[in-house]
């Protein structure tokens, strides 16, 4: 039997049967995989226990931790360096073999950041701004939480932290091997996350108008990006000024028509964020 590298993998999960088996296939050099399971009905837990992943039971107060951060703090890792993985993810064959060099001996530092590849109607996404998507995915568990988003409220994701962002204690490098991601099988799927997320968003920008501030701690780079959000949602036309951003200045129109219905659906989802934030905006000048 192979060595299996010293690398835990945590696995938030709920309802994924579908895309678990792949998943964990992906993983399966790594001797710690948890499978983080919200209360399951489908065959998630079972999946996980036949792949010979432990099966650890989260159920959420609707209060902080919410499930990855509960997971970082509270399970016993028999690894220092832990990889976060969405069960909708896939590690490719070449970030295996650089995730195993590095528990070997050479990793340095709090963490690494890991580039995701989004799989989008029928083909990879190299443009419109969602590649390269660099996200902080492997590190010491003991130095990475989690940011608590208090000042947005609910981020309309549940129990589990999507929005949110890792803040880190230490440097941290970039791995060259990629992550493949199948968040959206379908424009439906598409259309029914980002409508939930509208939500979010437009109570975040309620609550920067109130002047509540940006979580802190963040990485340079991540705060600079917020901010300049922020300050794009005083910029009137958004809509059509987030499809020109996506399709025109990254580039979006080399992908072709995933290229051009993935830039449209961005400009769909600033209005709807727009649209819910002045609704908000109305409610409360109108409130008794």
């Amino acid at each position: 039997m192979a060595v299996r590298a010293p690398i835990s993998v945590l696995i938030p999960a709920k309802n994924e049967a579908a895309n678990l088996p792949a998943c964990l296939a992906s993983c399966s050099f790594c001797d710690e995989v948890v499978v983080v399971d919200s209360g399951s009905t489908d065959a998630t837990a079972a999946i996980a226990a036949q792949a010979g992943a432990q099966v650890a039971d989260f159920r959420w107060d609707g209060r902080f931790p919410k499930k990855k951060n509960w997971a970082l703090a509270s399970l016993p890792w028999r690894n220092e360096w832990v990889f976060i993985l969405d069960a909708d993810e896939r590690i490719t064959p070449e970030l295996a073999a650089e995730l195993t060099a590095l528990a070997g001996g050479g990793a340095a530092g709090g963490g690494y950041y890991v580039n995701r590849r989004f799989w989008f109607v029928d083909g990879w996404l190299n443009h419109c701004g969602y590649y390269p998507s660099w996200n902080l995915r492997f590190f010491r568990h003991r130095l990475g939480r989690y940011e608590r988003a208090a000042s947005e409220g609910d981020t309309d994701s549940g129990d589990n932290e999507i929005h949110e962002h890792v803040n880190l204690e230490g440097p941290a490098g970039y791995l060259r091997g990629e992550l493949e991601h199948f968040a959206f099988p379908d424009i439906a799927t598409w259309v029914e996350k980002h409508n939930r997320y509208s939500s979010w968003e437009a109570r975040v920008q309620l609550a920067s108008s109130r002047g509540a501030e940006a979580p802190a701690g963040l990485e340079a780079g991540l705060a600079r990006k917020r901010r300049l959000r922020r300050l794009a949602w005083a910029l009137p036309f958004r809509p059509s000024l987030r499809f020109l951003y996506h399709y025109v200045w990254r580039a979006g129109f080399l992908d072709g028509y995933r290229g051009y219905v993935f830039c449209r659906l961005m400009a769909y989802y600033e209005f709807l964020s727009a649209a819910k934030a002045a609704e908000l905006r109305r409610a409360r000048r109108f409130q008794p």
